[in-house]
């Protein structure tokens, strides 16, 4: 069977592991998948992919200690859990690795530290020194300080925003499922996989369960988001379960899980902290003059394809673009605040100066400082 890629080509990757794979319904840690797990990591890092491991666990290891097996509903106990499973957590991947002569290395993260330029840039920069120096990075959202407002909500998106940070050549999801399948398998027997995303994401979203596991926050809803999120990128995407040698088989190339093919206009570069990763401080909804340039004619946003503005924000803040039936088409950095908008909206980009009596250039949002996202 045919290969999805050339598994020589893989530089460097990401593997995402849910709790549902740590730790078993009974609450027991899966060590047997772990030390699997681990092994091939070490062997991926012998013949030179770099692998950067982005492991859930934390919040399902705490429970079993403090909150008697079930994952907590409130906040304040997820963050308990957090604090006391992200230990063993760490201790048990550090046991693990170090059998195999390598080093590991923790990174916690939460939303702000990517929403901001700056932090997201420093963090891809220590993610990719670690990786250059031989380390296995170990990331998991920092749940033990995050609140509602600033969690990712899943490792599934984190990992994905990862893959775009230090460019990857792949991301895997392992989950508890063997793939996305055409039905719930739970409910119909007769459910069959599906092994192939290559077009709109649309139809697909209607076949995936919000449901997650017991000590899980993810689930294949949030996997094909994820997965989405890496098409844009460029970077394929797998979705195999945890269990067995598939993990092996997928990097062979070899026809396990649900495969997402990379979009070929991919999003590189500032690109990706725009799309995904950045704070958005307000929106505007273009006219299909406006809509059609930005999509079809590569151009920058004029006053004049401006129809609405939403929130208040200042100059270069980030801004969801959304077109005229209310979707959103892209994002971009405001070279105007809100109250000047409002002022030259409508109007020609040579207007702006003789209405606020400055000018920081013709368009509201330049090219360079625009991605698309749909």
């Amino acid at each position: 069977m045919a290969a999805r890629f050339d598994p020589k080509s893989l530089k460097r990757i990401v593997i995402k592991v849910g709790s549902s794979s740590i730790v078993n319904p009974a609450g027991l840690v899966r060590l047997g998948f772990l030390g699997k797990l681990t092994t091939t990591i070490a062997q991926l890092q012998k013949q030179g992919t770099a692998t950067a491991l982005v492991s859930s666990g934390a919040i399902a290891l705490g429970a079993r200690r403090v909150a008697h097996g079930k994952r907590p509903e409130r906040v304040q106990d997820k963050q308990a859990c957090a604090a006391v499973g992200q230990m063993e957590l760490m201790t048990l991947y550090e046991k693990l690795f170090s059998s195999l002569q390598l080093q590991t290395g923790q990174v916690l993260l939460t939303r702000d530290d990517l929403e901001d330029r700056r932090r997201y840039l420093n963090a891809r920069d220590t993610l990719l020194r670690l990786l250059g120096l031989g380390v296995v990075p170990i990331i998991n959202e920092n749940d033990s300080v995050s609140v509602d407002e600033i969690q990712f909500g899943d490792n599934d998106f984190l990992s994905a925003l990862v893959a775009g940070l230090i460019d990857a050549d792949l991301l895997i999801l392992l989950t508890d499922v063997e793939g996305l399948h055409d039905g719930d398998p739970a409910v119909d027997p007769t459910a069959k996989i599906v092994p192939l995303i290559d077009g709109p994401l649309d139809e697909l979203l209607g076949l995936a369960g919000e449901k997650s596991g017991a000590l899980g926050a993810g689930g294949m809803r949030s996997k094909l988001s994820a997965a989405n999120l890496c098409r844009q990128y460029g970077i394929p995407c797998l979705i195999a379960q945890s269990k067995g040698s598939v993990l092996e088989q997928a990097l062979r190339g070899e026809d396990v899980g649900t495969f997402a093919v990379p979009l070929p206009n991919k999003v590189g570069g500032r690109g990706r902290w725009l799309a995904k990763a950045a704070a958005v401080q307000g929106a505007l909804t273009l006219d299909a003059g406006a809509t059609s340039a930005l999509r079809d004619g590569g151009k920058s946003l004029l006053p004049k394809g401006v129809a609405k503005i939403e929130g208040s924000f200042p100059r270069g803040a980030v801004v969801v673009l959304n077109g005229p039936d209310g979707g959103e088409i892209g994002r971009g950095v405001v070279r105007y605040g809100s109250e000047d908008l409002a002022r030259v909206r409508g109007r020609r980009g040579d207007e702006i100066e003789g209405v606020l009596g400055f000018t920081f250039g013709d368009e509201i949002v330049h090219r360079d400082d625009l991605v698309l996202t749909v």
